[in-house]
């Protein structure tokens, strides 16, 4: 029920959503092509586009692509960014009831989606999408150490004091602490065993920025406003007065690309 509540919390402020969210490395565009043929007339699904941070660089690459998503605001922010590009479309309806299409894909793209998905057909109904060689690629975005760690430690307190879901000896992992965890979609039976790629990359925001980008997290959103408002002004608080009103953030977004078997 908790994800059913909050993967639809995205869709309360869609143009935040748009402006605040970081978008995908370069480098795992160019591995999609390179690895998934994501190019010129490559027949792309896209779970949970939101406003289409993946799908503007599939579709400068050529990809012929339709993306389901959920939110009706997110979709409608996707479609004008789309607008230039007629083989992109952009349905309004969740996964797991989208009738799929009689012809199948070459690659089904979930970024930063698949774990909203329900666990009883996600993989499945991804299989299902694809032809036989194509490519399911599920990207995720993680949260590293690194960047101006001694904020993130000391943005703790804040979290202890406003959010009683905060686990006490919370602390961010080095990049290669993250395991590689492909074990749902490998032991299907309907792919090979994945293949990873890394990036890591990071960002730097002013005090306004980091709060924006807060508040396009669900887990935020749904603190009730008082420990939510707390909690933002809290860490705003931090950033001004210990770092000079800027803090760098690093990511870690990995790639996990699998390839459907031709028989099962």
């Amino acid at each position: 029920m908790d994800r059913l509540r909050l993967r639809v919390t995205f869709d309360e402020d869609a143009g935040l959503y748009d402006r605040a969210r970081p978008g995908y490395p370069a480098a795992l565009f160019a591995d999609l092509a390179e690895l998934a043929g994501a190019g010129p007339g490559c027949r792309v699904l896209e779970i949970g586009c939101g406003t289409g941070k993946a799908t503007v660089p599939l579709a400068e690459r050529g990809c012929r692509v339709t993306a389901v998503e959920l939110g009706p605001a997110l979709a409608g922010v996707a479609r004008r960014r789309l607008a230039a590009f007629p083989e992109a479309e952009v349905v309004t309806a969740d996964f797991e009831h989208w009738p799929l299409p009689a012809e199948p894909y070459d690659l089904v793209v979930a970024a930063t989606s698949f774990h909203w998905l329900d666990p009883a057909m996600r993989v499945a109904k991804s299989a299902a999408a694809l032809r036989p060689g194509g490519k399911l690629a599920i990207v995720r975005t993680h949260h590293v150490r690194g960047g101006t760690s001694e904020f993130f430690a000391q943005a703790q307190e804040c979290y202890l004091r406003f959010d009683p879901d905060t686990p006490p000896d919370l602390r961010l992992e080095e990049a290669d602490e993250i395991p590689r965890d492909s074990a749902e979609v490998d032991g299907s039976g309907f792919f090979a065993p994945a293949l990873f790629r890394r990036y890591e990359w990071e960002l730097t925001y002013t005090a306004a920025t980091y709060r924006d980008l807060l508040m396009t997290y669900s887990n935020h959103r749904a603190l009730d406003s008082e420990a939510r408002e707390g909690l933002l002004a809290c860490i705003r608080h931090l950033i001004d007065s210990a770092y000079d009103g800027r803090i760098t953030k690093r990511f870690l977004t990995e790639l996990q690309l699998s390839e459907k078997l031709t028989e099962r």
